[in-house]
């Protein structure tokens, strides 16, 4: 009876993770808010992780899951945006970051009832965003993050959620190296990369991912095409 609570558990701490953030960013520590995406990622694997082990998923759980998505992956890498945006600026330009709050909420409703995303995605999954900006934390001393490269960034990564591209999803049918080319170089590069750069390497890491995404349904469709 138990073990039935124990993937919404971790799912509630998924959202916990989205909320200390939230208050972090309100406080002006960003490194904070950056920490709380990747511990609530974290929780975000093994809420399904669990589920699947113990054989306990369920309808209510898919929605809640989603439901803290939103504010760990949507509205969190958000506030982060517009903390960086309105430290460098006093327009109104900061509030363009949420863009990438209401993008995300329209993509993870999407994902809910798209039978196409059961072995990859359709558009750029919200975590994928909410690492990226997370990164960008600790570039904040670097020329390149302007208004203008900041507020191209949000409208960006929103726009990325909600393109009708497919993309790589890290979920193997098989472990065969033909099969899953590009989903080995995905976790080869992100881990070269991590281990380079370290906590700025998440922007770089996001970027090849699209990268791939793009190299892999290229090749896909120019196989499909040969056949």
């Amino acid at each position: 009876m138990i073990k039935k609570h124990i993937p919404n558990t971790l799912t509630l701490a998924n959202l916990s993770c989205g909320c200390i953030g939230i208050v972090a960013c309100t406080q002006g520590n960003l490194p904070v808010a950056a920490y709380m995406v990747w511990l609530a990622a974290l929780f975000d694997f093994l809420d399904g992780f669990v589920a699947r082990l113990l054989k306990v998923s369920s309808p209510i759980g898919k929605e809640l899951d989603s439901l803290a998505d939103m504010v760990t992956f949507g509205v969190l890498p958000s506030f982060i945006l517009f903390q960086m945006l309105a430290a460098i600026t006093q327009t109104l330009l900061p509030y363009l970051a949420f863009v990438l709050a209401l993008l995300s909420a329209l993509r993870l409703a999407k994902f809910n009832i798209d039978t196409r995303q059961t072995t990859g995605f359709i558009g750029m999954p919200t975590p994928a965003a909410a690492f990226f900006v997370s990164g960008l934390v600790f570039w904040s001393n670097s020329t390149y993050l302007n208004v203008t490269n900041l507020s191209l960034i949000s409208i960006l990564l929103a726009l990325l959620l909600v393109v009708p591209l497919p993309m790589l999803a890290l979920k193997f049918k098989n472990y065969s190296l033909k099969d899953n080319i590009f989903r080995y170089m995905v976790v080869i590069v992100s881990t070269v990369l991590l281990f380079v750069l370290g906590k700025k390497s998440f922007p770089w890491i996001i970027t090849s991912y699209l990268a791939l995404s793009l190299i892999s349904l290229a090749t896909n469709k120019q196989k499909t095409s040969s056949n």
